[in-house]
């Protein structure tokens, strides 16, 4: 990373015996990440050869930022963070066009105490779950389908206050709420979540729970979709017909367990999408998704991954995904990576077709939105380099 420091003079007050200084640093930091991917039925039965795809990054998401804090004594320190991601393909801005749409927050941290954060922010189960999961080795290739479980980081969260503890013996917990911000209806577009990580040896073990409100429930059926201080994770065929649903809900656990230079991991989750008065459909959707992996440090730059995922979903329609997928990533450096990841989806049963019917159901690849047919398989040749 390129860091430019800023140190400020110290003041000396008049009749003083000591100096008070202040030290503030600001980091320039990003990352590139595109690959040459081929899709096997990518739009219905058509394949697909494309630089990058519709996710901006497989490995990483494509960003750049810039972080900071300055000491404001007593071990007390003011933070921040401003994050762009972007498509470098096209050069295109991510996050619907958001100037800073992976993050903006600002806030104070002490060591004793933890940190406290304001602005556009990730949620707790990203924060402390996602991290002992395959997403964190090999991104969204190893993704639940349709990401229905935020697995692969596919919403960041706006009007977003967040306190996160200290680690206490490897054990940390975080905390959010994020304000609607519609007069007369405070539970309207709302979110908040928790987690809580233990970490400590070659054992890992995290949990916690997210919840999303969309827009008030007006006359008629909602047209506008999913309006809420989450994004929401809307990423493809598999989902897209619960737009209109009045929450989101999410708890996931995950255990990763190192030995030597083998990595196991497994996880659960349950998402539901519980409809209103406005929706378009009449049942809550639940998707429960079980999930393993495994990896192998081949030598010391050569990361071999192996990772499966079975999800199925019931109440409004009825349908199951299975996935396999593999990944392997090179490190040329510190910095800079070639990789190449690879996944196959079959889906069988039914999904929403956003009408409140139904319709087959179509597989489609984690977070990547690319609608399949009953199969699909995708192959990502690609470089990162971070900075």
């Amino acid at each position: 990373m390129k860091r430019l420091a800023l140190t400020s003079l110290s003041l000396v007050a008049l009749g003083a015996a000591g100096a008070a200084q202040a030290q503030t640093s600001v980091t320039l930091y990003g990352t590139i990440d595109t690959s040459i991917t081929y899709v096997n039925h990518a739009d219905g039965s058509k394949n697909l050869w494309t630089l990058g795809n519709s996710s901006y990054g497989n490995l990483s998401g494509s960003r750049w930022g810039l972080k900071g804090a300055e000491d404001l004594g007593g071990g007390l320190k003011a933070i921040f963070q401003l994050e762009s991601g972007f498509n470098p393909s096209t050069g295109s801005s991510a996050q619907g066009g958001r100037l800073f749409g992976r993050q903006a927050y600002v806030g104070l941290t002490a060591e004793q105490y933890g940190s406290l954060t304001l602005g556009r922010q990730y949620d707790p189960l990203i924060d402390l779950v996602q991290g002992i999961t395959e997403d964190n080795y090999f991104g969204s290739v190893f993704a639940t389908a349709g990401d229905v479980d935020n697995y692969d980081n596919s919403f960041r969260v706006n009007n977003a206050v967040k306190y996160t503890t200290p680690v206490w013996n490897g054990l940390q917990a975080a905390a959010m709420y994020s304000f609607g911000g519609i007069a007369g209806t405070t539970g309207s577009e709302q979110s908040y979540s928790a987690a809580v990580a233990y970490n400590n040896g070659p054992i890992a073990l995290a949990g916690g729970y997210f919840y999303a409100a969309n827009s008030p429930a007006g006359l008629g059926v909602r047209t506008d979709g999913w309006s809420s201080t989450s994004d929401g994770t809307f990423d493809g065929p598999i989902n897209t017909g619960y737009a209109s649903a009045h929450s989101l809900s999410i708890a996931r656990v995950a255990a990763q367990y190192s030995l030597n230079l083998f990595t196991f991991g497994l996880g659960y989750s349950n998402a539901q999408y519980a409809p209103d008065a406005a929706s378009v459909f009449r049942d809550t959707e639940k998707y429960n998704t079980g999930q393993g992996f495994m990896n192998y440090q081949l030598s010391p730059a050569l990361l071999l991954g192996l990772g499966y995922s079975y999800t199925h979903a019931n109440g409004d329609t009825n349908a199951t995904y299975h996935q396999v997928s593999i990944g392997a990533d090179y490190s040329l450096s510190k910095r800079t990576d070639l990789y190449m990841t690879a996944a196959w989806q079959h889906a069988s049963g039914d999904q929403g077709d956003g009408s409140g019917g139904s319709m087959p159901a179509e597989a489609s690849i984690g977070s990547y939105g690319y609608n399949g047919t009953s199969s699909q398989t995708m192959i990502n040749l690609g470089l990162r380099h971070k900075f």
